[in-house]
């Protein structure tokens, strides 16, 4: 049994709490390093009550002001505050795990510090490879990081694959990766009726329990988007490869077609801690405390084509990966935008889409050479859309 140091990034998010209940239940394999979380102090200094880490951050430098007060007592836990905070304890050679589950573009600098370290990376946050992708997996490469999946979907492809060849699915055999879809809330609604759907409604997912954003992602399908473009860099495939199958039991996660015809699938119950046990003691097995799979009860697999065009984020996220370049991080960074306005009630759902392809429009997409480049790109995608926000009609 090795033992292992774990940094978690985004401790507070739904990945990080459920993360540190595998930690948990495994206190002889697993140790807290640092954790890590954006503004919520509160939540984050009860963390470190329970778990004694070495270093706590906040992202928001007056919410590390907050937690450094609400810890006086506890000298044992150094208290830092900033991305350079959390791009020191990503990349801090006293863990050797680094879970990152902070979400959207604020995850890519910690993250990334990670993978140059030469961490075992467990990666939630599609987004960083979304909006960096060659650049990203060149890094993971020079570096020698571990790069596993945590996302159900690709874990579920990962665990489908070869070990040894989870970079070259064609000498594997393998014709199609089928990515699975929930569909989300709104998957039977008419494109009339999306037009009214509250905040609530879109973050109240049938079967998984997420964060807001990406249970709005979800909603729209452009969760689906970004992990069909995180499922082409992570497996060096193409979309001609990946075929999306809406699914709405949510039981099989993804599935591997091979030459021979055989198609492989993880199944399990939808809950986060299958795939983030998975990653944290791969190759072995744990217990995650995850209910067994009951296939008498749900008795029935269903299975649809995506309704690109109710839901057009999927097409767009496509084609955004086929135009190349810096058009993802755009793509990821209008989504943050609009998405954000939608839950403060400025936006309505079925304009998320329409602030995308506009920003997408009046965004040059250039060449990502650089991690400057892509940032840069990043903060002149997130102005666009805020302006094509404010030209909505009222």
């Amino acid at each position: 049994m090795t033992h292992r140091s774990v940094t978690v990034l985004g401790a507070t998010g739904s990945i990080g709490l459920s993360t540190l209940d595998v930690v948990r239940r495994h206190p002889a394999r697993f140790s807290v390093w640092a954790l890590t979380a954006g503004t919520k102090a509160q939540e984050l200094a009860a963390l470190c009550r329970e778990f004694k880490p070495a270093f706590a951050v906040m992202a928001d430098v007056g919410a590390a002001r907050e937690l450094e007060s609400l810890l006086a007592d506890q000298p044992e836990t150094t208290v830092l505050g900033g991305e350079q905070g959390l791009c020191q304890v990503a990349a801090a050679e006293e863990a050797d795990t680094v879970m990152a589950a902070i979400v959207g573009a604020a995850g890519l600098a910690p993250t990334l510090a990670a993978v140059r370290a030469g961490k075992r990376v467990l990666l939630a946050n599609k987004e960083a490879l979304v909006m960096s992708g060659r650049l990203f997996m060149d890094a993971v490469a020079e570096s020698g990081a571990e790069l596993l999946p945590i996302d159900s979907e690709h874990n579920a492809i990962f665990q489908c694959m070869p070990a040894d060849k989870v970079r070259n699915p064609v000498a594997a055999g393998i014709t199609r990766i089928l990515l699975t879809a929930s569909g989300g809330p709104f998957r039977t609604l008419s494109a009339e009726s999306l037009k009214s759907v509250t905040p609530v409604q879109a973050c109240a997912h049938p079967n998984w329990s997420m964060g807001q954003k990406i249970s709005v992602d979800s909603a729209t399908l452009m969760n689906k988007g970004l992990e069909l473009i995180e499922a082409c860099w992570l497996f060096n495939t193409t979309p001609d490869h990946v075929e999306v199958h809406v699914h709405p039991e949510s039981i099989i996660h993804s599935m591997v077609e091979y030459a021979d015809g055989s198609v492989l699938a993880q199944m399990g119950s939808p809950d986060m801690r299958t795939p983030i046990a998975n990653g944290m003691a791969w190759p072995e097995r744990i217990a995650a405390g995850v209910a067994p799979l009951d296939l008498f009860a749900i008795g029935t697999f269903h299975f649809e084509r995506p309704d690109i065009t109710r839901f057009p984020c999927l097409r767009l996220a496509a084609e955004a990966f086929a135009t190349g370049g810096t058009a993802p991080a755009v793509l990821n960074a209008a989504n943050e935008i609009a998405v954000a306005a939608f839950l403060e009630g400025k936006l309505s759902f079925t304009d998320i889409p329409v602030i995308i392809e506009r920003t997408l429009a009046a965004t040059e997409v250039v060449e990502a050479d650089s991690f400057e480049t892509i940032f840069a790109k990043d903060a002149e995608a997130r102005a666009q859309a805020k302006e094509h926000i404010g030209l909505l009609p009222a």
